[in-house]
């Protein structure tokens, strides 16, 4: 590896005396927007929104949305292993929680509730929006922490612009990424194709058993290789946008993908290597359409969306003499329609309106053909949604929204909301700001109907949320400064969660009443010289999530102690220093020790340990006659840390990728 690293420096090094002729190049660098738009916006009173800064997702192009959303906003990613299934939730929530859209269409597994971040590359993204707590009505209900909106937008590239990534890095990790776009007045074309593969097979000191030396007779932590964890994804986004005229626009958007993961045994498993060997696949397809009219401050969007989604889970052993056999051989087909209709009006005296209405259906069928367990259920879901909005003298904005569903031929209770932001100071950008809602969110179908163990006898789960904060904005010569504190408060009943039962396999059950609480913080500064440029950006959380349900079921133990897997504390801070064409990034991701019991026992061993995590990313950029090239050496696990995001999941330690990216 050292003479890898010796080859690639040259490489840099090498690029680098080359071009020394070419003056004045950066340009991307330059003007970044980090959080949600600066205009005191009536329709977005009282809401917390973040936008994720333009230089951060060109940085994490080559990642999954996954690592994308630990290292650079307050949201908690529980990750299972690189490249294994990843889940995300805001404010101590479960990962059901956090709505998420793709161009406007829900694209959460109506199976599990939850999205599969590690399955969506950074490639894919051009504009991601997060709503925290509350602010999530205004897309759907039931999302209880908050919702994730990933989009593509229209590059308006006049003539054919061409952009190829390759990025080769530690355990035989490939990226490759291309795209072209071209248009004109009518028509606008993007497509993306893209490749990620590694074997994933990183070496750590494993901590969960112990082996005697056979040199010295004493008991150790053996050193085990992270086996059987390959995974590669393969996708292609196709985009078409069409102006029929100059008050109607129509676009269609088409992306697929397939993934092949092997999934390695747990640290704590002894048994043979060829004994359970599991692995997952997963085939997507997402379809959606919509046309645009614009008239005099009005809008009429209708949209069209499907979902296709076919998993293949196996887990087999080896049988002497007759060869891997299996024993888990699960197929789940899911399909997804979703349509909506949404009109906006902006009125005199400062006030505006929006209505909404959606029809989604959603059909599931899994199977397990060696065990002969199975469900096929369907679901239909209708939604009304109406919003007003008024501003009183350019000081304060109200938004009043109410959301009526209608699942499975039953009335869900109204979700309203109310928020308002007020300007303290007329010559100052200091914002006060607040909300109170009630949401409501439905079992998932597995909840319901996996077998074994789903339980047609849960509650939906049904809480008041309540938040605070103030923000303040300040941009002065070369200085730009943003900064939000947020307090939230959320007081859920019904609460779902899986435990093992006493029938030996897991079940999902409702706790009584969650209360989930905390502190939310963010700060950007800029720095923008003539040839110097400084990004600072970082983020803050303390978040309470307590189990009040009954003793009599969870224990004296457990009653008021922190839900499992949610850290008291995370932070993380991204500093971005360029310098004429260089440039150098540094990226710090930290959470506090996060709990595996209910009863938060630290006598034992089933908790994981704080951890402290960095990055480094040390690149150039060229400008040729004819195109751009921009080099990157990244240096993930910058300080060799050993740790873990899941219980028995390893992580690896220091490694390295080198990234080139041609623009023409």
């Amino acid at each position: 590896m050292r003479t890898i690293i010796a080859v690639i420096g040259a490489l840099i090094v090498s690029i680098s005396l080359y071009a020394q002729g070419i003056t004045d190049s950066i340009i991307v660098l330059k003007s970044v927007e980090i959080v949600a738009s600066p205009e005191f916006n009536k329709e977005e009173a009282g809401m917390k929104e973040t936008k994720v800064d333009s230089l951060v997702m060109l940085k994490k192009i080559n990642m999954s949305l996954s690592e994308l959303l630990s290292e650079n906003t307050p949201i908690f990613v529980k990750s299972n292993g690189r490249g294994a299934m990843a889940t995300a939730s805001f404010r101590g929530t479960a990962a059901s929680h956090t709505q998420v859209t793709w161009n406007g269409m829900n694209i959460n597994s109506p199976m599990t509730g939850s999205v599969d971040f590690s399955l969506i590359p950074v490639y894919v993204i051009d504009d991601l929006n997060l709503k925290h707590g509350t602010a999530s009505i205004a897309d759907n209900s039931g999302g209880l922490g908050g919702s994730i909106n990933i989009n593509n937008t229209n590059s308006n590239d006049s003539t054919l612009s061409v952009k190829y990534l390759q990025g080769i890095g530690s355990y035989s990790t490939f990226n490759e990424f291309l795209q072209l776009a071209w248009g004109n007045n009518k028509l606008s074309l993007k497509s993306r194709v893209y490749h990620t593969y590694s074997k994933n097979d990183y070496t750590f000191v494993n901590k969960s058993i112990k082996v005697v030396n056979p040199q010295t007779g004493e008991m150790e932590y053996p050193v085990d290789t992270n086996d059987n964890a390959s995974y590669k994804i393969y996708g292609i986004l196709q985009e078409v946008y069409y102006n029929l005229n100059s008050t109607n626009t129509f676009s269609v958007k088409y992306w697929g993908q397939k993934s092949d993961r092997s999934i390695p045994q747990v640290t704590s498993y002894e048994g043979a290597d060829n004994a359970n060997i599991n692995n997952q696949q997963d085939f997507d397809n997402k379809f959606v359409m919509d046309w645009t009219h614009f008239g005099e401050n009005s809008k009429l969007v209708v949209r069209s969306g499907y979902n296709d989604k076919f998993l293949l889970y196996t887990l087999r052993n080896h049988v002497s003499g007759v060869g891997m056999i299996p024993a888990v051989y699960t197929e789940s087909k899911i399909k997804s329609f979703a349509n909506n209709v949404k009109y906006t009006k902006d009125f005199i005296h400062d006030i505006s309106v929006e209505c909404s209405f959606s029809a989604d259906y959603n059909s599931v069928w899994s199977y397990d053909s060696i065990n002969h367990t199975g469900y096929d259920v369907d679901r239909q879901e209708y939604s009304l949604f109406v919003s007003l909005n008024k501003s009183f003298m350019r000081r304060l904005n109200v938004a009043v929204m109410l959301r009526q569903d209608f699942v499975d031929n039953v009335f869900v209770p109204i979700v309203p909301y109310l928020g308002f932001d007020y300007k303290i100071l007329k010559n100052c950008d200091l914002t006060l700001k607040g909300n109170a809602a009630r949401n409501y969110h439905q079992p998932t179908l597995n909840d319901l109907y996996w077998q074994p163990g789903g339980n047609k006898d849960l509650l939906p789960e049904e809480g008041l949320s309540y938040e605070l904060g103030l923000e303040y904005k300040l941009k002065k010569n070369l200085v730009t400064l943003k900064t939000e504190v947020t307090c939230f408060y959320s007081d859920i009943d019904n609460w779902i969660i899986w435990i093992p039962s006493f029938k030996g396999y897991w079940q999902p059950m409702n706790i009584n009443r969650v209360i989930t609480d905390g502190v939310e913080a963010d700060i950007t500064v800029g720095l923008d010289f003539d040839k110097f440029n400084v990004k600072f950006s970082g983020n803050y959380a303390y978040t309470s999530a307590k189990n009040y349900g009954d003793k009599e079921i969870w224990g004296e133990e457990s009653y008021g102690k922190q839900l499992v897997y949610v850290p008291l504390h995370s932070a993380n801070l991204l500093v971005n220093v360029s310098y004429k064409e260089y440039y150098i990034t540094y990226q710090f991701n930290h959470y506090s020790e996060r709990y595996t019991t209910t009863t938060n026992d630290v006598t034992k061993r089933d908790w994981l340990y704080p951890y402290f995590m960095s990055d480094l990313i040390l690149g150039k950029h060229f400008e040729f006659k004819n195109f751009d090239l921009s080099a990157e050496f990244k240096i993930y696990n910058l300080l060799n840390e050993s740790y873990h995001s899941v219980l028995y999941k390893p992580m690896p330690r220091q490694n390295y990728l080198l990234q080139l990216v041609f623009s023409i």
